[in-house]
């Protein structure tokens, strides 16, 4: 059974948590916030609780799981995992002072993977002397819940590192797509714009945010609008994600609405703030 540290207690590290302890594998739950540790288990215990309700998962399942995620507040924890998933914040400067800290504290044949949505996989390997054994592991949110894993292969990531890879996301339940390193990969590359010339509409005045996800959901079958989408993203997020873009690939096309822009410095982040597009305190 593959061995797993997942760096990051957040939304998506308690997640990727969550599936890994639900399939048998050891997990260290990795974060220098204890309270936020705290937090996750909750998260992760409430989620679990739902899939029983749901009939997904047994009581025994969920204890079986449980016991299986250790918490820790140092990197020095991720020494002897099989696996290592860094889901801390989708900051360049953070993920290249992480990937340093684990090269020094993980073993030789240990993998590094990332979740970032958009930072160059290449870039994170560099900051390593393993840079064979790094690679993109892109969950989507929410982890439990969504069958799509983005695989990423960075320059220099070898065909054994991707395999196994990619078998473990399968035995995870999940679908694995192999892409490779380029700004915002496929996922976010074509997902950005959309959500981007959104929130142009709503400044330009052409419809109101309900309008426009409405227009969406009913016109093109979208289960979620844009909009509320940002929201759930978290509008720092996707504004992080166009930067990389706008930057990586230098296309105007990429360039964050103005809007975008004030209400991240307005501080209305989305569901994680109680409001962004939309009012999530009522």
């Amino acid at each position: 059974m593959t061995t797993v540290a997942v760096v990051g207690a957040g939304t998506m590290g308690n997640g990727i948590a969550h599936v890994f302890a639900q399939h048998g594998h050891p997990v260290t739950l990795i974060d220098v916030d204890r309270a936020q540790l705290d937090r996750a288990l909750k998260t992760i215990r409430g989620n679990m609780d739902r899939q029983i309700k749901k009939g997904t998962l047994t009581d025994a399942d969920r204890d079986a799981a449980l016991g299986r995620i250790r918490p820790d507040s140092a990197l020095a924890a991720a020494r002897g995992a099989d696996l290592v998933v860094e889901a801390a914040s989708e900051n360049a400067g953070i993920k290249f002072e992480i990937f340093r800290a684990l090269d020094a504290a993980a073993g030789p044949g240990t993998i590094l993977a990332s979740n970032t949505s958009s930072i160059s996989i290449t870039e994170l390997a560099a900051q390593t002397g393993r840079a064979d054994r790094v690679i993109g592991m892109h969950f989507m949110n929410p982890v439990p819940v969504m069958q799509l894993v983005e695989v990423i292969r960075g320059l220099a990531t070898s065909d054994g590192t991707t395999q196994t890879v990619m078998e473990l996301a399968r035995a995870l339940g999940k679908t694995p797509v192999e892409a490779n390193d380029y700004p915002g990969f496929v996922s976010n590359r074509v997902l950005m714009p959309m959500i981007n010339e959104a929130i142009f509409c709503v400044m330009e005045g052409v419809a109101e945010p309900e309008a426009v996800d409405t227009v969406m959901k009913l016109g093109m079958n979208h289960p979620l609008g844009p909009l509320a989408l940002a929201d759930l993203i978290g509008l720092d997020v996707c504004l992080a994600i166009l930067e990389v873009l706008h930057r990586g690939l230098g296309d105007d096309k990429y360039r964050p609405c103005p809007l975008l822009r004030k209400m991240v410095a307005a501080g209305r982040l989305g569901r994680k703030s109680g409001r962004g597009f939309y009012d999530y305190n009522k």
